[in-house]
Parts: structure tokens; sequence; C-alpha cells
């Protein structure tokens, strides 16, 4: 007569959890899905760094107004007018309907005219910075790099920690020991000085690189030239040797590397130094868990029967690791974000004016003053790169609930 006992999805025991997923189910889409777009050239301009300097500072729509905030209004409206026919002609009509001229349209503050031109301001869902360029835009972007940089480094450092931790657990023994004093004496080591030094080193390694490739460059233009000036019987007019260098300019190019180029290797860099340090943790852990289960009797019986080692770790080892591994991979995507943020707000992550949510962060703190803060522009980085933690922490604690066999509900 015992009422049926009710089961459960693992899954679905923690509701923060499934919120928080949700929730990055959308920033990944909104932020990783529109990179394509917001990286893409407009005018060969990035559009994520497109924008009107009179349209700069400009708040919300939705948002309040102030003085301040019309005169740079009716500013984007006449930069607008100067470079986009339609309006104009919009322009024209508005101040030949009241019987004013253009500029006598401009400088009115209140009535008719003002609210006609007004309307034809840029209105910008979450503002623009002091370069007129979209906040959305540039925080989608920031969002995608930011999410982009997190989850890989902590998959670089989740895969180097459980390999490391895995052979230093199987092996035992002095290599244990040795393996084990080398995390210790990474661990005493400063966090930021070890991902400082590491970026400044591929910089300079980088930079040694793309002038020795300028170099090699230039030499292949001065070759071109004088195979061409040989060719010619020796004599060339000075016209013809510049017309020629033009011509070994185009065909060789500079050597120089472009923004695009930059911009990835510095990218890459930092999620390599990222994931590069934060694997200690993860390293410990494994080898726990490995300890505990070679002298499980499912292990000792493969080895028995003369398993090889590599069978021993793909059939028996690592099925068994895969929930430790998931749950701190979900717990170190939040670090990871943290981490690059951070460095990108002092100056060492990513470089302006490619955005990350850490130097749009630090662009907005500058503009809070007692004057005119322009609030936005350190309230929605700051507000993303929250919620994202937030939702990132909720997911990993729903997984390791999930996980726990002693948290299950029979």
């Amino acid at each position: 007569m015992a009422p049926a006992v009710s089961k459960d999805h693992p899954l679905t025991r923690s509701v923060a959890g499934m919120i928080g997923l949700a929730f990055l189910v959308v920033m990944v889409l909104s932020s990783l899905g529109t990179l394509p777009f917001t990286l893409s050239n407009a005018d060969g301009v990035p559009r994520y760094n497109e924008g009107i300097p009179r349209e700069g500072r400009l708040p919300p729509f939705w948002a309040g107004h102030d003085r301040g905030d019309v005169d740079r209004q009716m500013l984007a409206v006449q930069a607008r007018a100067a470079q986009d026919e339609a309006v104009g002609g919009k322009v024209l009509a508005i101040a030949a309907e009241h019987g004013l001229s253009v500029d006598e349209a401009f400088e009115a503050r209140d009535g008719a005219v003002f609210n006609e031109l007004v309307a034809l301001a840029p209105k910008p869902l979450l503002g623009t910075d002091y370069l007129g360029r979209s906040l959305l835009v540039r925080v989608l972007t920031g969002g995608g790099i930011s999410l982009g940089i997190g989850i890989l480094a902590a998959l670089l450092s989740v895969c180097i920690g459980t390999l490391y931790g895995a052979i230093a657990g199987y092996a035992g023994g002095m290599v244990d020991a040795v393996m084990m004093r080398i995390v210790d004496i990474l661990y005493g080591l400063p966090y930021i000085l070890l991902v400082v030094l590491l970026a400044v080193a591929v910089d300079a390694a980088v930079e040694g690189w793309a002038a020795e490739r300028v170099g090699r460059f230039s030499e292949q233009r001065v070759a071109y030239v004088a195979d061409k000036v040989q060719a010619a019987g020796g004599e060339v007019s000075d016209e013809r040797r510049n017309g020629l260098e033009r011509e070994a300019l185009a065909a060789i190019g500079s050597g120089e590397l472009g923004s695009g180029s930059q911009n990835a290797i510095n990218v890459v860099t930092l999620l390599v130094a990222i994931g590069g340090v934060s694997w200690l943790t993860m390293a410990r852990v494994i080898r726990g868990q490995v300890l505990s289960l070679k002298n499980q009797p499912f292990v000792e019986a493969a080895r028995a029967i003369g398993a090889p080692t590599r069978r021993i770790f793909g059939r028996h080892l690592l099925p068994n690791l895969l929930g430790p591994v998931i749950v701190y991979a979900t717990l170190s995507v939040p670090q990871a974000i943290l981490q690059e943020s951070f460095l990108s707000f002092l100056g060492i992550g990513v470089k302006p004016p490619l955005p990350s949510w850490g130097n749009l962060a630090a662009e907005g703190l500058i503009e809070l003053n007692t004057y005119k803060s322009h609030w936005w522009l350190l309230l929605f980085p700051c507000l993303m790169l929250g919620l994202t933690l937030l939702a990132l922490n909720f997911v990993g604690e729903g997984l390791r609930e999930a996980f726990d066999p002693k948290r299950g509900r029979r």
C-alpha cells in the first residue's frame, strides 16, 4: 500500500542549473553565433569598429535624455544628413515645411521642428561609445571573444590536467612524487606573473618572426626589381624603377601582418597562456581519482589478463573519470572567462579595438565622472559578464548534483 516511489532525471534536479543552461544557450547563440557578422568588414572596416564620431556617447533610446544628449543627437542628425542623401532630403523637407533654413532648423531646441529632427537621430538599443560605435555590436563581439577564449582555455587546461594527473596517479612511486612536486612548485608561483611572462614571451617571439618576415619579403622585392632591370638591359629611368617597385609590392607583398592576423595571434596567445597555467587543480583531482580506481577489482582483472596500458586507460579509467572531468570543466570555464576579462581590463589581454568584456569594462570605467556619467558603457559589459559567470556556476553545480549518486532521489 506504500505510494509509488517517484524517480527524477539527474539532469533536471537543479532548477537553478536549468535556468543557467537556458541563459547560456541564449548567450552562446547570440555572441558566438553573430561573430561571423560582427567580425566581417563593412566598407573595409570591421563591423565592431564601425561608427561615426559625431554619434559618440549616445544613450540607449529607451533611457532618459538631458540637454547634452539632445545636442549630441542633433550633431548625429547633421552627420547623417551630410553622408546619407535620404536623411539629407528629409531634413530639407522638414526645414522647407516650416519655412526655415537647414541651419535654423538645427538650431531649434523645442517645438515641432525639433521633434521631427530628433526622430531622425539614431536609436541605439544599448547606446554608443565615444567613437559612435554601437555598444550592442561590441558587447556581442566581446561576448564571443570572452566566451571563446574561456571555453577553449578551459578545454586546454582540462586536457593537460587530465593527462598529467592520470599519468602521475597510474605510474605512482618516484614518477608520481616528481610530477606532483612540479605541481607544488607551480602552485607557489604567482598566477598573473606566469600568464604575463608567457604572453610577453610569445609577443616577443611573434614580433621577431614578423620583423624577419618583413625583411625576407623586402629582399624578394629587391631581387624582383633587379631581375627586371637586368632583363631590360641594366639601365632604366627612375620612373620605370618606381613602377617596378610598385609592381613588386603588388606581386610579393610587404610581409606585414594584417590587423586580423595580429588579433588572431593575440587571442590564441591569451587562451594558451590561461589554459597553460590553470590545469594544476585538475591534475590533483584526476590523480586522486586514478589512485582510487587503479586498485579496484576491475582494473586488477584487466591488468591480470594482460590488457595493455592504453586499453586500461581508454576502457576502464577514462569512463570513470568523465564525471569529475565534466564537472570541473564546467566550473573552470567561468574562471577562465574571469581571468581573461581581468587581464583585458588591465590592458594585458585582448587589445583594442578588438572588444572583450574586460576591455569594454575598462573603457566604460573612465566614462564615470562627476560631470557626466555615461553609465551604459560600464553597465552592460559588466552585466553580461556577471550573468554569464553566475549561469556557468549554476550549471556546474547542477552537473555536480547530477553526477553525485548520494544526492539522487530514489
